[in-house]
């Protein structure tokens, strides 16, 4: 994936046809709000989808934590409900506590256990959270539990680490992101999980699969199936749209230096975002 030449200016409105964003874990420190407000607030689209992980159910059962920034959030995917996008909510192993409500609407929000989106130019795409692919989330809980503890750990040590790297000037780097693409476990893990879910995609007849779950953006074709994983706004800050033509890319709203070590108060004027 190549970066455009020039980044679009998030002072204006941009307007694509369809928006898949997942694991913003409202309801945790490191759920990165300000900056998905932001990115909510200048790209309109016909159809949202919200591929789970939206709410952390798993931390806020642990300690209560819910500041305006996420209410704002919350508000601001309902009002596009309401002033007539079509918001789709297909939860993840994060926010399970949804899936007892799968075919009910909420505020304008249909809540679906998967679904098939139709692109501008006739692809069919399977769109889910991608849980039901990890062997630790399916076959021991608590070690996914466990990690997920550890992987909080480390998000706060690296809320700190950017303290200080901004401070000196420097941008944003995500520790836990480094570690995914370097560590061999973790980079044959994000390799099996591609492949189970595009398999599973090509089983239900689709042309290719969006999902989310590993934090981590993607667009490549495995075995003829297009695998497309919108990231997360935790670590990378990235979404997946889809162009009016029904092209299909990925914007990076921390590329532009909108990282979550910036001051929340930075000038909208110097906001951008890359289409990828």
């Amino acid at each position: 994936m190549n970066a455009f030449a020039e980044p679009l200016d998030l002072e204006a409105t941009h307007r694509v046809r369809t928006v898949w964003i997942s694991d913003l874990h409202l309801g945790t420190p490191g759920c990165q709000a300000a900056a998905l407000l932001e990115f909510l607030r200048r790209v309109d689209c016909d159809t949202l989808y919200l591929v789970g992980d939206i709410i952390d159910g798993w931390q806020l059962k642990r300690s209560w934590y819910w500041p305006q920034s996420h209410n704002d959030v919350v508000q601001k995917i309902l009002r596009k409900a309401r002033k007539g996008t079509r918001v789709v909510f297909v939860p993840g192993n994060h926010d399970e506590f949804a899936r007892r409500y799968v075919g009910h609407s909420f505020g304008g929000v249909e809540v679906v256990e998967d679904c098939v989106h139709v692109t501008a130019d006739g692809r069919r795409l399977w769109v889910t959270h991608g849980d039901l692919f990890d062997g630790v989330v399916q076959c021991a809980r608590w070690l996914a539990h466990l990690g997920d503890a550890a992987y909080e750990f480390t998000l706060r040590a690296n809320r700190w680490f950017n303290v200080a790297r901004a401070r000196m000037g420097l941008p944003y780097w995500s520790l836990s992101r480094y570690l995914k693409l370097k560590v061999k476990r973790a980079v044959s893990y994000v390799g099996d999980f591609e492949a189970a879910v595009a398999r599973e995609a090509r089983r239900r007849g689709a042309n290719g699969v969006v999902c989310g779950h590993i934090h981590h953006a993607e667009i490549r074709t495995i075995d003829g199936v297009l695998y497309c994983n919108d990231g997360d706004w935790v670590e990378s800050l990235t979404a997946l749209v889809e162009l009016p033509d029904g092209r299909l890319e990925i914007l990076d709203f921390a590329e532009a230096g909108r990282g979550p070590a910036a001051d929340a108060d930075q000038s909208r004027s110097s906001m951008a975002f890359k289409l990828l």
